[in-house]
């Protein structure tokens, strides 16, 4: 499987990374960054690109993947809504159509969360811009479309560029997983999910935090 990822470092992307170099079914790897990575692999390629609404120069780059993960994000406490819509909703819209015009066939992981919904009834504004692109993303013509739901992330690799609030509950995660195990999925089980799914699904779905969590080779 040759393997596209965004957000690669973010605490899913970087995750998602680790356990793609360790995947013996992940032949190739390519990431999509703004910035260069400090992890080097015979099987990894780093592409720097500045402009997430502009793909016109990634044609090339798209058609040789058989699976785009999605882990591109912010949380929205970090920015304004306006800066959150189009890191959200538009870089993910953008970059979905390019794939698509370059390669039909190419599979799309998109990372959500809980509390996302296509319905636009989210009080939240993580809630109703997931949700649209989710909802958009379901419209567009893939042949198999993966949305993960993640609930609470537990990060087992410590990332120095996480948002501060997950810094904050690292010490806090072992309790959250003893009170409410059902909201509580780790950063490698989520990886894991994600290329499993990436492998053996079909179709267009969305996987909630219990689902990933049971997803198994």
């Amino acid at each position: 499987m040759k393997l596209l990822i965004t957000g690669a470092t973010g605490m899913v992307g970087s995750e998602l990374l680790r356990q793609a170099i360790i995947d013996v079914d992940v032949t190739s790897i390519i990431t999509l960054t703004r910035k260069p990575l400090d992890i080097r692999h015979p099987k990894l390629k780093t592409i720097t690109h500045k402009d997430f609404l502009d793909y016109r120069t990634l044609g090339s780059l798209f058609a040789e993947c058989d699976v785009c993960a999605w882990c591109l994000g912010v949380s929205q406490l970090q920015v304004s809504k306006e800066e959150y819509n189009v890191i959200t909703y538009d870089y993910t819209m953008a970059a979905a159509r390019a794939m698509l015009a370059a390669h039909p066939k190419i599979s799309f992981v998109f990372v959500s969360g809980e509390g996302a919904d296509q319905t636009g009834k989210a009080t939240t504004l993580f809630g109703k811009v997931k949700g649209k692109a989710e909802k958009d993303l379901m419209e567009l013509p893939f042949e198999k479309l993966i949305i993960a739901r993640p609930a609470g992330i537990q990060p087992i690799t410590k990332n120095s560029r996480a948002p501060f609030l997950y810094k904050v509950f690292y010490s806090l995660y072992p309790l959250i997983k003893i009170l409410t195990p059902s909201k509580v999925i780790t950063s490698v089980e989520l990886a894991k999910a994600i290329l499993l799914a990436a492998r053996t699904k079909k179709g267009k779905m969305v996987l909630n935090n219990k689902e990933l969590k049971e997803l198994k080779d």
